[in-house]
């Protein structure tokens, strides 16, 4: 016994420094890529990102220090407001994020950009950035305080973590309209909106799965047709109308967002008066979610 339990720990601590080799390696890569969107695309094209990154290039145009330098001192209150918060792994991940990304902009400061055409440079330092900063959000990091900022605000305002972000940024590419010029700030919001966008992806995955709640007199019947049509499993709920203290049977399944359209299609064609709703998943694990064949 006592030596099953000595290989289930040394099995355990193999499976924990597998992932946190994993998590650092990832998030110098994520930091990296970041940091050649920002200094070989945007940064020479006058281009800003938002949050923190943003009022450091501007920081730079004014006093001509170097952006990585700002970038790791605007930072720091945010790690320990991080740590505070969060958690150690958060305020390590972040600081070893932060920490690559301020040295490798130090390092190419001085390189040639890779395109001076504006749209170009905005179009693949967006998509830079989104992939940089998806890879150190997913393995628990990130490079930028803002979202802390609007966290800790978000309890005192009445507005979403989102809107706060969006505030701050509609900010400071107001600002770089008057640093810069208005045609490059508004190059700005179209890089941070792809980047935006490229994060959601790196986040959530190319897949984003779905949950999927039904209630239908028809139960059985939709049931049986999704696991036919879709060859996806279903979980059957017992629940009870709050109105008429009906007991009723619920449908609950995972799907892809590539299936909504025909898990929509399966439920009109039994029963069109049947209750649906569909929200988003972020990550799915475990269980039988993955497709049966349907032949």
């Amino acid at each position: 016994m006592e030596k099953n339990k000595a290989v289930y720990a040394s099995d355990l601590n193999k499976v924990n420094l597998g992932t946190r080799v994993l998590r650092i390696t990832m998030v110098i890569i994520g930091a990296f890529i970041f940091a050649v969107g920002l200094d070989l695309f945007l940064i020479p094209n006058h281009v800003l990102d938002g949050g923190i990154v943003g009022i450091s290039i501007i920081l730079t145009q004014l006093f001509g220090i170097p952006t990585g330098v700002f970038i790791f001192i605007i930072n720091i209150p945010f790690i320990f407001i991080g740590y505070k918060q969060i958690g150690k792994t958060f305020a390590l991940m972040s600081t070893l994020g932060i920490t690559i990304l301020s040295a490798t902009t130090l390092i190419m400061h001085h390189l040639l950009p890779f395109t001076s055409d504006l749209l170009l440079a905005t179009v693949f330092g967006g998509i830079l950035l989104g992939i940089g900063v998806g890879l150190v959000i997913r393995y628990g990091g990130c490079l930028d305080g803002t979202e802390v900022m609007a966290i800790l605000t978000n309890k005192k305002l009445p507005f979403s973590v989102g809107e706060i972000i969006l505030i701050i940024n509609l900010a400071i590419f107001t600002i770089a309209g008057f640093v810069f010029t208005w045609e490059q700030a508004m190059y700005s919001v179209i890089a941070y909106f792809i980047a935006s966008k490229i994060i959601d992806i790196v986040v959530l995955g190319m897949e984003e799965s779905k949950s999927v709640y039904i209630i239908s007199d028809e139960i059985e019947e939709i049931g049986q047709a999704i696991m036919a049509r879709l060859g996806r499993g279903v979980t059957y709920l017992h629940g009870e109308g709050a109105y008429t203290g009906e007991n009723k049977k619920v449908i609950f399944c995972v799907i892809t967002r590539l299936e909504e359209s025909k898990m929509k299609e399966i439920i009109r064609t039994i029963d069109t008066e049947a209750f649906l709703a569909i929200g988003n998943i972020s990550e799915v694990k475990g269980g039988r979610f993955k497709k049966k064949a349907i032949h």
